[in-house]
């Protein structure tokens, strides 16, 4: 009898740790899913405004910007996110998001 109720206790346990381990990866992928959803519908809304020449001679400083988590701001950056925000009123984005969708185009 323990034999069978020890068997039964690690199946058990092994059904448990599959279920905890599918779970996670499934909450991971969806994570990761709306991040890039996320960045991809940034990088599609400020695309055509990307392209301005004001915004593309702010890459650099969008660079310097993202790598300084924000302590280093330069002028073409400011101007650039004021031109944005000027032509995109609507946009909810703050400047580390606004930095990284100029970066990635």
């Amino acid at each position: 009898m323990p034999t069978v109720r020890t068997l039964a206790f690690f199946s058990l346990f092994g059904l448990a740790t599959c279920a905890s381990a599918s779970s996670f990866v499934v909450t991971t992928d969806t994570l990761v899913d709306a991040l890039a959803a996320t960045i991809d519908t940034m990088s599609n809304a400020t695309s055509s405004v990307v392209d301005n020449k004001v915004v593309l001679a702010a890459k650099d400083d969008a660079a310097s910007f993202v790598a300084t988590d924000g302590a280093v701001r330069g002028a073409q950056l400011e101007t650039a996110l004021q031109h944005i925000r000027e032509r995109m009123p609507a946009l909810q984005a703050d400047d580390v998001q606004l930095a990284q969708a100029i970066l990635a185009h």
